[in-house]
């Protein structure tokens, strides 16, 4: 398996260097050259069996001869290990056809931990055999920061920078980055909102120079590892209600695309997907697109749900690499256009592809709030803002009888102020985190300057 640019001007790379990357140095991100298949035989064989073993079969056509089968299976067991539930990402009934499916049971309380811990334990293994070290600098709206440092923290060939927004994440967002005491973890607080974040990212990686002084390597999801390990919850949770025998739709909440675009290459690998909901917040750049046919930029405003509070979504450029058949040049054109001219309008075909394959929906404030409030009322459940976008938008949906599942990105104690104003009560953060807000924190200002932040890495690696 090789992976190409989305921007068609970047040379191929196996699943090791593509990971190991991040970004393509013609600014694009990593795609698989084709889509591996899975027989309706083997999505059935998934039944029953343990989320180790599934991730294994659908993630094991893409990683090629990186790591023997032996090695890969050794990297996923270590990966889920920490996990506190036995199903790793187990599905509850909200309602009869409505189920959510639960990603919050790693070591940050979030669904990026699925993919950051295997990426944690793949890039350990790759660099302990190559002798190399890197260093991965990283952009969040909140969560891919804590989970990329409980992933990489001690590990002794990686030095890791995480940039946030400062004040635009939670108090228990934040304190997950700031009080690790690892000596190879850096919290940085920029000035800005999180589009400014990932703009001196990219940045960071156009900057060849820097780029290979510092062995700069990124696990937010630009990288292709991290949209890769979150097709498998796509694969247990339609199995576990009849896949591939009767369809499976999916809500999910989303800001950078990462997590939608995974169930569309599950889809796309052969499992019988019939909805792709897009969920968006108030900052509903992506809910706009499916219904204008134009993605324009229109400034971020914060939120309850501030993990999605974002107007540049990254994947959504792999999305449109594959309704625009694969042609980088035409890519170029529109990212040229979004950087420059705030927006571009698609192509009367791919906003009917785009269509085809997605609908969309979106929740204000008030929304949010009145959905956690209902959801506890009718079902027991104490959901996160952004959990509860997505049940507002998959509620809005017309009636069918295929199932529905709507991804809970996040435990609702790490959002407990939003979770509080609309329930009242205050969820508590499981025993091993109950000294949280005790901990020393631990973090460095920076204004939104390239130079600033460039300098800071590179002074500050081991």
């Amino acid at each position: 398996m090789r992976y190409i640019s989305t921007r068609g001007q970047a040379p191929a790379l196996s699943f090791e260097e593509a990971m190991l990357t991040g970004l393509a140095r013609d600014g694009g991100l990593y795609v698989p050259e084709s889509w591996p298949q899975l027989s309706a035989e083997q999505i059935a064989d998934f039944a029953g069996r343990p989320y180790e073993e599934v991730a294994f079969a659908v993630m094991r056509p893409f990683v090629g001869d990186t790591f023997s089968d032996e090695e890969f299976r050794g990297i996923i067991q270590r990966a889920y290990a920490g996990f506190g539930h036995a199903a790793r990402c187990p599905l509850k009934q909200l309602e009869p056809g409505h189920f959510l499916l639960e990603l919050f049971h790693g070591p940050t309380l979030a669904f990026k931990d699925v993919a950051m811990q295997l990426i944690g334990q793949m890039f350990e293994h790759s660099l302990k055999r190559s002798g190399r070290r890197v260093t991965i600098v990283g952009a969040t709206s909140g969560d891919t920061g804590s989970a990329a440092i409980e992933a990489f923290a001690g590990l002794d060939a990686v030095d890791v920078f995480i940039m946030y927004p400062h004040g635009r994440v939670s108090e228990v967002q934040r304190r997950q980055m700031t009080t690790p005491t690892a000596p190879n973890v850096h919290a940085l607080a920029v000035e800005g909102d999180f589009d400014d974040c990932q703009a001196r990212l990219k940045d960071m990686f156009n900057d060849h120079d820097f780029r290979d002084a510092v062995g700069l390597a990124g696990v937010n999801s630009i990288n292709w590892a991290r949209v890769l390990a979150q097709v498998v919850y796509f694969f247990t949770s339609a199995v576990a209600l009849g896949a591939p025998h009767r369809k499976v739709s999916f809500t999910v909440p989303t800001g950078n695309f990462g997590d939608i675009f995974a169930g569309y290459v599950a889809k796309r690998m052969g499992l019988p997907i019939d909805r792709l909901v897009i969920a968006t917040n108030q900052n509903d750049i992506l809910h706009r697109t499916l219904v204008t046919g134009r993605h324009e930029k229109e400034g971020v405003t914060p939120s309850i749900s501030p993990s999605m509070d974002i107007q540049v979504s990254s994947n959504f450029e792999r999305l449109l690499f594959d309704i625009y058949d694969r042609e980088g040049a035409a890519i170029t054109q529109l990212m040229t256009a979004l950087s420059g001219e705030g927006g571009f309008a698609l192509s009367q075909g791919a906003v009917d592809r785009l269509r085809a394959e997605f609908t969309s929906g979106r929740a204000s404030e008030e929304e949010t709030s009145a959905t956690i409030k209902a959801t506890l009322a009718a079902s027991a459940e104490l959901v996160c803002p952004h959990t509860a976008v997505g049940i507002k938008v998959a509620d809005e949906q017309p009636e069918s009888r295929v199932p529905m599942i709507t991804l809970a990105t996040a435990h609702p104690a790490k959002f407990p102020d939003a979770v509080e104003a609309a329930t009242g009560l205050r969820p508590d953060l499981p025993p091993r985190m109950a000294d949280l807000f005790e901990r020393d924190e631990r973090l460095t200002r920076l204004p939104n300057d390239l130079a600033a932040l460039q300098a800071f890495v590179a002074q500050n690696r081991a």
